[in-house]
This record gives C-alpha cells, structure tokens and sequence, in this order.
C-alpha cells in the first residue's frame, strides 16, 4: 500500500513560538495547517492526520484521478453507481446549491472545460464548440438516491466548487475529534477554518492584482473561503474573463467581480456563497447583502 510519505511531502517549522506551520501538496494548491502547541510530536501527528484526510477527499473527488468515485460516475455511461453517507452529503450540497441559484451553480457544467482553458492565455473557443457542448449540462437531468447516483451519458461531474472547501471542512473535524481542545487553522488554497481558540489567527484577504493583503481579518473561530480569478483567467481584445461559467450560456459571467470572500461557520458555506455571488455578475454585493454574512467583494476597473 502507498504510504502518505510516499504521495506528499510534509514540511513543519516553527512559525512563530508556540506555533507550528505544517505545510503539503494537495489538490493543485499548497496546503498549511497551523498548530497552536509546543510539542512537535503532537504537531507531526495532527499534520499527517489533515493531510492524509485531505488526499483522501482528494482522491475520491477529483475528476482528475482515475481510480476515485468521481471518475467512476463520469464514467459510467448512464449506470447507477453506489454511493456512500459521505458522497450525498456532497451530492446533496450541490443540489441545494443548483435549487437556490436558479440552476446557475451547477457541477456538470465542468464538461465546458473542454473548450475553455483559463490558463492566462486568448484562446477563445468557438461558438459551435460551445453550442456541442450545452445539452450535456444540466443538473435536472441526473438523478440522486440515497445509496445511488445516475448521471447520462457523455455528461462529467466536476466538484472543483465544492471540494476543496469540503475538504478544509472534513480535516478540521477529524483532528477536532481526535484532538477537541486544540487550537487550529486549516488552510487550503485560500480557503480556511478554524477551531475555538482564544487569540486570534490573523488571515489575510489577497488584492485582486495579487498585491499584499487588502484587509486583515482577525479570526476566532469559523471559516473563510475566497472565489476569484487571480489564477484561473484568459484575456481577450484586453478584457479579462473569469473562469466561473454561466452553465446556461456556456459563457464566462459578465461584469463578474475580481473576487469575492465571505465568512461563515463553515467552509463549504463560505466557499458557495462566494460563488454564487461571483455568478450574479454586476448583482454580486446585492446577493452577499441578502446572506447577512460578513463579505469583502474586489472589483477591477476597465
């Protein structure tokens, strides 16, 4: 069996004293655990418990990886395929989410991904690519069980809204079960939560120029997740795209924000909320009014 040692790297330093920073790969982007403690035994031991959890949420959901659930599903050629507790929980997410956004969030829109590389580059792809492509979108064509999942043929699930902060959620639980007193910061890529603890961890909300911090949040307990295009982007006659879809017109958002971040008690809360307001376009700080939910929403000029 493969061990972790053998699937990522652990690195874990002193961040400050009393501190420890644990650090790792996983799910494209760099993953940090920050421990309140003295005890470098105890450090090593939480940091491999939250990455092991977290390459395992990796493994199970990325549509990336050929021996995971997800590629069983879009594989699966309009079979049902057996689903565990775990699976409907997130299954069941995007569906609440597809619901309260009007079908805007939707994960098969990941099949547009064929034709759209947000790699920085001015490839646009044309019409009739993205016209193919439309009828194999649509959340209401699937169908969710309690111990089963069909989805049509030729369609692709795609977690990439869900997962990441899924997994910052899940990672945070299982060292807090195993661990209940233990002060912690769980950040994935960006997206983040903490456990209880008595002095605050300072966070830090990127510019969207990839600039320092535009504002600092001193966070107590709860989450925080980003959605933006600092990363994922093409330009095109000068205008930057955004890489979140409208899965109704195959088509970046239009006037979407730069970013969009939110706090909330938990990650995968925080993480959809903010893409659901990037999905509202222009109307994104009227929909992140509506949550009642502290928010920091960044704009380019053009």
């Amino acid at each position: 069996m493969t061990t972790l040692a053998e699937k990522t790297a652990l690195t874990l330093t002193a961040a400050e004293p009393g501190v420890y920073r644990g650090c790792f790969q996983a799910m494209a982007c760099r993953c940090e655990l920050l421990i309140r403690t003295d005890d470098h035994a105890l450090a090593h031991q939480v940091l491999g418990v939250g990455a092991r959890e977290a390459l395992r949420i990796e493994h199970k959901f990325s549509r990336y990886r050929r021996d995971g659930l997800c590629h069983a599903i879009n594989h699966s050629q309009g079979k049902p395929v057996a689903i565990d507790p775990e699976t409907h929980q997130l299954l069941s997410l995007a569906d609440t989410a597809w619901r309260l956004s009007d079908g805007l969030f939707d994960i098969t829109s990941g099949v547009l991904g064929r034709v759209w590389f947000f790699d920085g580059g001015n490839r646009l792809p044309c019409p009739e690519q993205i016209a193919a492509l439309l009828p194999l979108v649509g959340w209401d064509k699937v169908t969710l069980g309690h111990n089963s999942f069909t989805l049509p043929p030729g369609m692709a699930l795609d977690f990439g809204g869900l997962g990441k902060e899924f997994a910052v959620d899940r990672a945070l639980a299982l060292i807090q079960h195993h661990w209940p007193q233990l002060e912690l910061l769980v950040n994935f890529g960006g997206d983040i939560a903490a456990s209880p603890t008595q002095a605050p961890w300072h966070v830090g909300i990127s510019r969207a120029d990839g600039g320092t911090s535009a504002n600092t949040l001193a966070l107590k307990q709860g989450a925080v997740a980003t959605s933006g295009d600092m990363e994922r982007y093409l330009i095109n006659d000068g205008k930057r795209a955004s890489h979140i879809l409208n899965p109704k017109t195959g088509y970046p958002v239009e006037r979407a924000p730069a970013s969009v971040t939110v706090q909330a008690e938990r990650c995968t809360d925080a993480g959809l909320i903010a893409t659901l307001a990037m999905l509202q376009g222009e109307q994104a700080e009227i929909f992140l009014e509506a949550q009642g939910l502290p928010f920091w929403v960044q704009r380019r000029t053009q």
